[in-house]
């Protein structure tokens, strides 16, 4: 069972209206702790598909009464082993046709998804060197066609969070998140591409390398891959599950094109980098946009009405400014290839 604890410090007389206020949760314990100064220490443990709500609830009433904060903790075990409420018994007693999915059941609360993904955009020098490193074991794999080594610099490409943290931000409205996102993932973009011309610029580049010559078109094949790879990131994070293979299939769709088409430019094939360019923006918009979609899908919204009201208006405004920009994009493509076939 997927628990969490929740420690509320309040005064006194607050701390004796959490257990009638959580009344209607199915609440597995609950303690109260008297500390100094007239405070107390509220403990609550409970399911984690509840904990969203029970954290809404306690901030709705409490958020103003000084002394108040709120910590949330992951429960990895609990002995004796909690029993299901009856209610949920009952619904598990009946018939497949009578269930139904819940798309809300199956992710991490909000909270605990916010600062998951808030740890991954923070610049410091261990992101810089990633990037890096990263930008380099790429330029080599692609230099020797070793698609080998191109996997291994995936691995440690930091791309999976600035994609992600945009997402989210967008399905929020949470502004500050947003510009953090985009000044990670442009600073990100910034080093591996100049890199990249640098390292172009002294190597010798042949476009005719396989593992680089399949970097610089779009196909219909490399569209599914990069809305695959954003999907899985997002439910990766709301699942509170993510590993290095959804990073690193994030990484398949930004980092090998990235890096192909600074060296492209570094080396002077300006036209064949072109390809390798479109190839990059589509899917970054992909990416951005399937990860919007399921967060959305996932009805990962504020808690407050009008906080809500603004983010659905920011949500819908980026869907279509992404869906524009992959239309406008995929019309440029079509006509840059038919140019670039027939000079």
């Amino acid at each position: 069972m997927n628990l969490r604890l929740i420690e509320v410090f309040l005064p006194d007389e607050d701390a004796q209206k959490v257990p009638e206020l959580l009344q209607d949760y199915s609440l597995i314990e609950i303690w109260q702790t008297r500390l100094c100064n007239h405070q107390n220490l509220v403990k609550i443990l409970l399911s984690g598909e509840e904990a969203e709500t029970a954290i809404d609830r306690l901030e709705t009433h409490f958020s103003q009464v000084d002394g108040f904060r709120l910590i949330l903790l992951s429960v990895e075990a609990s002995i004796p082993r909690p029993s299901l409420p009856p209610e949920i018994g009952v619904e598990q007693k009946k018939q497949p046709q009578e269930q139904e999915l819940d798309t809300q059941v199956s992710h991490i609360n909000r909270h605990e998804l916010y600062e998951d993904i808030s740890a991954t955009v923070i610049l410091s020098w261990t992101h810089l060197l990633m990037v890096l490193l990263s930008t380099v074991i790429a330029a080599i794999g692609l230099l020797r066609d070793d698609g080998t080594i191109i996997i291994g610099s995936m691995v440690i490409a930091p791309l999976l969070g600035p994609n992600m943290a945009l997402s989210l931000a967008t399905t929020l409205g949470d502004t500050t998140l947003a510009r953090r996102a985009v000044k990670i993932g442009a600073v990100g973009i910034s080093i591996a591409f100049s890199f990249s011309v640098l390292i172009g610029y002294f190597f010798t580049v042949s476009p005719e390398i396989p593992e680089i010559a399949s970097r610089t078109r779009v196909s219909g094949s490399d569209l599914i891959l990069a809305f695959a790879s954003g999907m899985a990131g997002a439910l990766s994070l709301t699942s509170g599950v993510t590993n290095a293979i959804v990073g690193v299939m994030v990484a398949v769709a930004l980092l090998p094109p990235l890096v192909t088409f600074g060296l492209l430019i570094g080396s002077g094939h300006w036209q064949v980098a072109v390809g390798s360019m479109l190839l990059l923006l589509t899917n970054l918009i992909c990416l951005n946009l399937a990860g919007l979609i399921t967060f959305s899908v996932q009805k990962i919204r504020p808690r407050k009405w009008w906080e809500a009201d603004f983010a659905q208006k920011v949500r819908h405004t980026a869907f279509w400014i992404w869906f524009v920009l992959l239309s406008a994009l995929m019309f440029g493509i079509g006509l840059w290839w038919r140019n670039y076939r027939f000079s």
